[in-house]
């Protein structure tokens, strides 16, 4: 009984309410804005002061229940009226004009809810896409700009509707050259059943201006002289060049959801849009552009320290950590390397033919024609900044293919073994710094490659270290290994073990030896980890009298580097064998590799010139047992720290020693005994 009555008393209110007539509401809206051109005479009122933005919001409605009452896939009266009539073109000429103030915010914002609400495809239709290219024109090259927030809601429709549909892209990024050549007969250039003008906000009315028909009524205005863009002032494929210019902007929700935009623009799945966008739009050299010239903002010189402490910088939060102490160019740098880092980003996550042709674009513009001549120059400064900033930027990198690029560059495509004369390649010339009379360029060429070795890329070790040992070339051909090193080390003859120091300062008991095990007739691990462990002579040796500072203390971490370092080759199919020897093969010269060899030669200097004279100066210190042993306790936090003479010397002597512990411990994880007293947990996360 109610429900019948409901419907009576529904059926009797939509008897008395009259019929609308969507079309006949939809003109009349339109003619309303375009009377207020007519009519007024204010240009300094706003537009959101007029009845401009109420009637753009009514247009829009419209438009929108329109089509719900339409059959999927028709377009309405209304929709037809706006494309017909060219509204969409007439809008972007007001928006242009800035007149009233703030119109353009109104056009942009209307454009942006059609295009996203409405769901009949538009994009396709000329009237639609030549006044969007004409909109982004407008936007997005001038930093700062009012419309910034329109501007990237706009294009965040535009890159969402692009990556529905790929195939739109070539109607968004052509410019206007390209539509000009396309004859379209049934649309003419001038505005039919529209306003053929508009009154500009810079050039006063005209009283003798064109008469057009418009519906029920007759619009007197006059077109503004620049209506049209001259062909030598177009940049084709504004969609990219406005999302890169806004990207630029100082307001940080902008410039982010314009990243994120242009991240959605090239991760299109379609390969002809991927295509087109690498080979017809500036995509690729305007991000690079950019790129270089925040790197040419920073200053010609920053310290190592200082690059250091903004490791780690996000493209998402680009703006240097503010509990950082300030240093001069720190805001520069973290622009540069948030840049260099969303660079990155792209590449990882954009369509493969955009990921190579933007990782290609990096390498030539940044690596090769600004980092190559800086990392050779002559200068210590310029060579000191570019080597930090080359490392830190290899720290951030993330992505296959910029790696690749980053290893092609540092190391070249070669990866025979290098010839013994020093060719001046540029892998050469860095392996040369690492030697450097500079101790800081030294530090910091060894640091570049430490960071360079820890990617996970064969390449890598191979050219610098594997390419050099494949053939086994440091075997003497027909010779026996020996079973043991015992023969071939006699300790007491070393020169640096000496007797002239106090007899009692001796431990009670020797330090635990390594456990002996040979796997597979292989080395006893002992020999090798007392190679390590005996660097040091016996006298300048104090860890045994403190409990826990053996090299064990160094094992666990020296398994979790191991393991972290065989999960990572894993997947390059290393054998798990050496190659046979081949007794009738000539012998030929071994040559280790320039990076081996640097390696080697720094080393055998620090046994020559640091334990060769420490015997020496240790025993010109007064009472030197127990004041290395106090220093030992010091440094562990044992004992109060109280300055001492010789307390450089001291703390080096403690310090060697604790560094020839973990070359012992990294010696010993890798022959692990098959046994139960190495019982090691794995590392936790992230510890290495």
């Amino acid at each position: 009984m109610l429900s019948r009555l409901g419907a009576l008393l529904q059926e009797a209110v939509g008897a008395r309410e009259p019929s609308i007539d969507l079309l006949e509401a939809f003109v009349e809206h339109w003619k309303g804005i375009t009377q207020y051109y007519i009519e007024s005479t204010d240009e300094d009122t706003p537009a959101k002061k007029t009845d401009i933005p109420w009637r753009l919001k009514q247009m829009l409605d419209i438009l929108v229940y329109e089509e719900r009452q339409q059959a999927a896939g028709e377009a309405g009266p209304c929709l037809e009226y706006l494309l017909q009539h060219k509204i969409l073109e007439t809008l972007c000429t007001l928006g242009k004009a800035e007149y009233p103030p703030g119109m353009r915010q109104q056009v942009f914002q209307f454009f942006s809810k059609v295009l996203a609400q409405v769901q009949h495809p538009l994009l396709h239709y000329l009237s639609v896409h030549r006044p969007v290219q004409k909109l982004l024109r407008l936007g997005g090259t001038v930093p700062g700009s009012l419309t910034e927030k329109e501007e990237v809601q706009f294009t965040t429709v535009l890159c969402s509707k692009i990556q529905q549909d790929p195939a739109l892209l070539t109607y968004i990024l052509e410019g206007k050259k390209t539509v000009a050549k396309k004859k379209v007969s049934r649309e003419p250039p001038t505005l039919p059943g529209e306003m053929a003008s508009i009154k500009d906000k810079d050039q006063p009315p005209s009283k003798t201006s064109d008469t057009v028909s418009c519906g029920a009524g007759v619009l007197t205005t006059q077109l503004p002289a620049d209506t049209e863009e001259p062909d030598g002032g177009i940049r084709e494929n504004n969609l990219v060049t406005s999302l890169i210019g806004l990207c630029k902007s100082k307001k940080g929700r902008v410039a982010l959801k314009a990243q994120e935009n242009l991240l959605l623009l090239v991760s299109v799945a379609s390969q002809a849009a991927a295509t087109y966008l690498v080979q017809s739009s500036p995509c690729c050299p305007a991000i690079i552009e950019h790129l270089c010239q925040l790197y040419q903002s920073m200053p010609t010189f920053l310290d190592p320290a200082d690059i250091a402490t903004l490791e780690g910088i996000s493209w998402r939060l680009p703006s240097a950590p503010s509990d950082e102490a300030s240093f001069p160019g720190k805001e520069a740098l973290a622009a540069f390397l948030g840049w260099f880092d969303y660079c990155d980003h792209i590449i990882m996550e954009a369509h493969t033919v955009v990921a190579d042709a933007l990782a290609k674009a990096v390498a030539e513009k940044l690596f090769v024609e600004i980092l190559q001549p800086q990392l050779l120059h002559v200068s210590e400064q310029s060579l000191l900044t570019a080597t930090a900033l080359l490392t830190a930027l290899l720290r951030q990198l993330r992505s296959p293919a910029l790696l690749q690029e980053a290893v092609t560059f540092l190391l070249g495509m070669e990866q025979q073994p290098a010839a013994l004369e020093d060719p001046r390649t540029l892998c050469v010339h860095l392996i040369r710094h690492c030697d450097h009379l500079s101790d800081e360029i030294s530090i910091a060429t060894l640091r570049l490659f430490e960071e360079l070795l820890q990617k996970p890329h064969e390449q890598i070790v191979r050219s610098l270290i594997l390419c050099h040992l494949e053939g086994r070339l440091y075997v003497v051909r027909g010779a026996p290994e020996p079973e043991s090193y015992e023969d071939t080390l006699d300790l007491e003859e070393d020169p640096y073990f000496t007797d002239g120091l106090d007899a009692g300062f001796q431990p009670s008991s020797k330090p635990t030896p390594a456990p002996a095990t040979n796997l597979d007739g292989k080395t006893a691990v002992t020999e090798i980890v007392n190679s390590f462990l005996c660097l040091v002579p016996e006298e300048a040796k104090t860890s045994a009298f403190l409990e826990e500072t053996g090299y064990d203390t160094y094992v666990h971490d020296a398994y979790g580097l191991f393991q972290e370092c065989s999960s990572r080759v894993a997947p390059w199919g290393w054998p798990k064998a050496l190659t046979p020897l081949d007794p009738h093969e000539p012998e030929r010269p071994f040559f280790e590799g320039h990076f081996f060899r640097m390696l080697f030669d720094r080393m055998s200097r620090i046994l020559e010139q640091v334990i060769g004279d420490l015997m020496q100066r240790i025993q010109r210190v007064p009472q030197f047992p127990g004041k290395l042993l106090l220093v030992r306790k010091q440094l562990m936090g044992q004992v109060p720290g109280e300055q001492l003479d010789h307390q450089t010397l001291l703390q080096g002597v403690v310090v060697l020693e604790e560094f020839c512990k973990e070359l012992a411990a990294i010696a010993f994880v890798q022959f692990p005994p098959q046994g139960p007293h190495l019982c090691l947990s794995p590392p936790p996360e992230g510890h290495v």
